[in-house]
């Protein structure tokens, strides 16, 4: 059977990529970020997954105001990077696994959480830019991915608390799937940030810091924080941070903290990773 080895968390911020792209990692005002994703790219290297199941949110791009599902998931054989607005970024063609994305679809469709089903659509810098912390720039994706858009850009998001449950729901699928398959699940976006009003350029290190411990040792609390505490502590845009409790609720209740990183500022948003295994 198919097993969950591994949850990953990291923000997604769009100037990373760009300065990958533009070969800037190495100057001094992102050296430092880059810097906290070696121990990461050589960990991967060690526990290459078969799948990663990525949770992400689309800014726009594969969805806008006409279609805007609280989840979907990636069906496809393949998703090619869209043009945000500077053209498409130079990376392989990420495949997808679409035998198991469409196992866990029935499944967790079953355990009656409402999924939106997408063949088709180009992904953005919600779902490259982990992937380029992750593994660099290889000729091709080293593995497989399941694309797994959350709506956390149209009001209302969903609560920390479904999340958090659909995770484990999602964990369960995974673990059905009759096929031998090493799976990470990947929690995209965050952490504190806010890109527009009187409190643009929001930074929240407390928050951030007690985010990460309470993630890890404390995730059922987390996952009856209300909106308001997101929007009040870590900005407008802070909410991403739900995307992480998936990924928690995919794991163990209690897990091993492998790596942490956290990074100010990263074009005016706080960068946060987390390597985490279970047990």
């Amino acid at each position: 059977m198919a097993r969950l080895t591994a949850g990953i968390t990291t923000s997604h911020v769009p100037a990373i990529g760009a300065a990958i792209d533009l070969g800037k990692t190495q100057e001094p005002y992102w050296k430092p970020l880059f810097d906290g994703y070696e121990f990461s790219k050589k960990w991967m290297t060690e526990n290459m997954p078969d799948v990663v199941f990525l949770v992400y949110n689309d800014h726009a791009s594969a969805f806008d105001l006409s279609n805007i599902p609280t989840f979907a998931i990636g069906c496809g054989e393949s998703y090619e990077s869209t043009d945000e607005g500077w053209g498409p970024r130079p990376i392989p063609t990420v495949k997808g696994a679409p035998e198991l994305a469409w196992h866990i679809r029935q499944s967790v469709i079953q355990d009656d959480f409402d999924l939106t089903t997408v063949s088709e659509m180009t992904v953005d810098h919600g779902f490259t830019v982990p992937l380029s912390l992750l593994f660099g720039q290889p000729a091709e994706w080293p593995c497989l991915v399941i694309p797994f858009a959350v709506n956390v850009i149209v009001y209302p998001p969903p609560s920390g608390r479904r999340c958090y449950e659909l995770g484990k729901s999602i964990r369960a699928a995974i673990e059905s799937f009759d096929a031998d398959l090493n799976v990470q699940i990947w929690g995209t976006g965050g952490m504190s940030h806010q890109l527009q009003g009187p409190r643009a350029g929001l930074i929240n290190t407390d928050f951030d810091m007690k985010y990460f411990d309470d993630l890890i040792n404390n995730p059922d609390k987390l996952a009856d924080m209300p909106h308001i505490d997101y929007q009040r502590e870590a900005g407008s845009e802070g909410i991403e941070l739900v995307m992480w409790l998936i990924m928690r609720g995919a794991m163990d209740e209690k897990v091993r903290e492998i790596h942490r990183h956290y990074h100010v500022p990263a074009s005016s948003t706080a960068v946060g990773h987390l390597i985490l295994e279970n047990g």
